[in-house]
């Protein structure tokens, strides 16, 4: 595979408490997605926050490292879904860290019991945003 690099801009105006935000992607996919403290740490409010867009980056990360094991298993999937809780907590010393990424995944593919549990290890193995998110010592659970 070649190397991948994608872009993303933030503008940011005022302080971290009151200022707020608008990220927008390199590709044109998303533009101008708003962001603050707030609703970041608060109820969302139809904003976004640099969790959330990692819990997507996670879950669709997953998603095709699966659909690439059940594929070369000779069940590729009739859908896949996954959802990617991402947990932020203060941890002593370090202030607030990434602490857990939760991925439940529902299956509907012609393979089960055993062949399917392996394929799911080898498609969390093969995801580098789970390796990512290891190394940098966070619990990561697929269910």
């Amino acid at each position: 595979m070649p190397r991948i690099e994608r872009t993303a801009e933030i503008v940011w105006e005022g302080n971290v408490a009151r200022g707020a935000g608008r990220m927008t992607a390199g590709s044109g996919a998303f533009e101008a997605l708003p962001f603050s403290l707030p609703t970041r740490i608060g109820k969302a409010e139809g904003q976004t926050s640099p969790e959330e867009l990692l819990a997507a980056a996670h879950a669709g990360c997953f998603a095709m490292s699966l659909a690439g094991e059940l594929a070369g298993a000779g069940a590729p999937p009739d859908r896949l879904g996954v959802r990617c809780t991402i947990t932020m907590d203060e941890v002593e010393g370090q202030g607030h860290q990434i602490v857990g990424s939760h991925v439940r995944v529902e299956v509907q593919a012609a393979l089960a019991g055993k062949a399917l549990t392996e394929a799911i290890e080898r498609a969390d193995a093969g995801c580098p945003f789970s390796a990512l998110l290891r190394r940098a010592g966070a619990d990561v659970r697929i269910e």
